[in-house]
């Protein structure tokens, strides 16, 4: 077949996307909304009934959204190094969120850049060193702060009076607008705080979902029996290990949190005027718990309650600047030659298995949610049941701005899903390593995740667990010890060791 026949039998969009241009001629911009701790189960286009979330839910409606993305490690800072490198966490250098990542290696933002993109980076950068790959950046120090945060940008540190999601939606309105060059294509990371812990919502959402009681989760009195000994271990139960003031907002019963007297740092921060209508939303409602006074199961399902509405209430922010952005690029014409990516550092436990937080290799926070518009590529509503991983990422977003791919990149890129092929030799297994057992005391593991099965070993106990996702999908049970299941048992341990070869772990 000579080369004229073989251009001839591709559609004109897959041969741009090809070659780093859009159906228009020009060269795709690449749009990154990233938020840290937004479960799946709490994006209305997963099918989930808790939320609705309208303009994440148009970039599915408009592209693609991927049910199986997983990450490599669930965890906030070695999430976003993988992004950034294409490298599991044991080779990028950032294992947990105590490390500095080395902004002195390779990175995907660093390869564009040299290529003609200009790149920005704004919001939650969480890596403790100064961003680098980037013209322009601001960013939160460390984890940030809801209300009224400070930002540290090239010249040095300085503090917003707001909320901190809308203003990083206008931060990255006003960059598109008045801070980029409009003869290069862009590389924008936009990355939200919310809705990480401890959830404090806007002033304008702290009355959603006021006199209703939201659906609990059918395991939220789980009591992890068939399962190895750290499911018991752990210290991220919403009975348990909850604060009264930090997470709960009820600063009168600081002193019976798990760990003793803790403060909501947040609230200090707050102006008269925001204490003023935060107060007026949170202290009737302390009333009439103090009134109620609930016990037991009772009281676990007030927390649940309180828990549950902050979070999602702050979810409403960001999918409002989720918005406030796919309007902007409407109505600037740069939608059609723009790669739009709203995901986030991993999943997150809403109140399963009486969890908050995320680090196992457990679906609700080994998923987490991806969807991608394309246009002219992308088919519009197309539905993703492979294997992703933030780990493609970078290869990805190399792919689409036509470069070429590092070998030391561990990932592989989706063009080829994007445009709605199945490549014969995409990933059938994927790998998990998880290394740090401080807070919560989630013991570290690491496994493997096919379709079907989830494989964990827990190396301090060596205690192994299996589960069939297909019979058991909300992993009651393992079935390691199962006779049925030791010829599985035998196929996934030759996979793992197999996978930790492969991706150099042993190394």
């Amino acid at each position: 077949m000579n080369r004229r026949t073989f251009l001839g039998g591709l559609s004109a969009a897959a041969l741009t996307a090809q070659f780093g241009r859009a159906a228009n001629g020009k060269p795709w911009n690449i749009l990154m909304m990233f938020s840290d701790d937004h479960a799946w189960q709490a994006v209305s286009a997963y099918g989930g009934k808790l939320n609705k979330t309208p303009h994440i839910d148009r970039i599915a409606h408009e592209g693609m959204r991927f049910d199986q993305c997983l990450v490599t490690n669930s965890i906030c800072a070695p999430s976003r190094a993988v992004v950034l490198t294409g490298k599991h966490s044991h080779l990028n250098g950032v294992i947990d969120n105590a490390v500095t990542f080395d902004g002195n290696q390779q990175t995907f933002p660093k390869l564009v850049q040299k290529a003609g993109y200009q790149t920005a980076m704004i919001g939650k950068w969480h890596l403790k060193s100064d961003p680098t790959g980037f013209d322009h950046w601001e960013v939160l120090p460390g984890q940030g702060s809801y209300y009224n945060p400070d930002f540290l940008f090239k010249g040095g540190r300085h503090r917003r009076e707001g909320y901190v999601t809308d203003i990083i939606g206008d931060l990255t309105l006003d960059w598109l607008k008045n801070g980029r060059d409009p003869n290069k294509p862009f590389l924008l990371f936009s990355q939200q705080k919310a809705p990480h812990r401890n959830w404090m919502p806007a002033p304008e959402k702290m009355w959603m979902y006021e006199g209703e009681d939201l659906p609990e989760p059918e395991t939220l009195f789980d009591n992890y029996e068939g399962r190895a000994t750290p499911a018991r271990l752990q210290e991220m139960e919403i009975d348990r290990h909850m604060r009264w003031n930090h997470d709960m907002k009820v600063p009168e019963w600081s002193d019976r949190s798990f760990g003793g007297n803790d403060g909501n740092a947040e609230w200090a921060r707050m102006t008269p005027e925001q204490k003023r209508q935060w107060d007026a939303a949170y202290g009737p409602r302390n009333a009439e718990l103090f009134k109620k006074n609930p016990q037991g199961r009772d009281l676990v399902r007030w927390k649940y309650q309180r828990y549950i509405k902050d979070y999602l209430r702050c979810i409403s922010s960001v999918d409002d600047n989720v918005g406030k952005v796919l309007s902007y690029l409407d109505a600037a014409g740069l939608a059609e030659n723009t790669l739009v990516v709203y995901s986030s550092d991993q999943g997150f436990y809403l109140g399963e298995h009486g969890w908050f937080d995320k680090r196992w290799i457990y679906e609700e926070s080994l998923r987490t949610p991806l969807v991608m518009r394309m246009p002219g590529v992308i088919e519009r509503g197309s539905v993703n049941r492979n294997l992703v991983s933030n780990l493609d990422l970078a290869q990805t977003f190399l792919d689409v701005a036509g470069q070429p791919q590092p070998s030391d990149m561990q990932g592989a890129s989706m063009l080829p899903l994007l445009r709605g092929e199945q490549p014969a030799d995409w990933r059938k297994s994927f790998y998990f390593q998880y290394f740090e057992k401080g807070v919560h005391n989630v013991a570290p593991h690491d496994g493997v995740r096919t379709d079907r099965y989830t494989l964990a070993h827990f190396h301090e106990t060596e205690e192994w667990e299996l589960y069939d996702l297909t019979r058991d999908p909300q992993q009651m049970r393992s079935v390691y010890g199962d006779d049925a299941y030791q010829n599985v048992v035998k196929e996934l341990k030759a996979e793992l060791t197999r996978l930790r070869k492969h991706y150099k772990v042993d190394a």
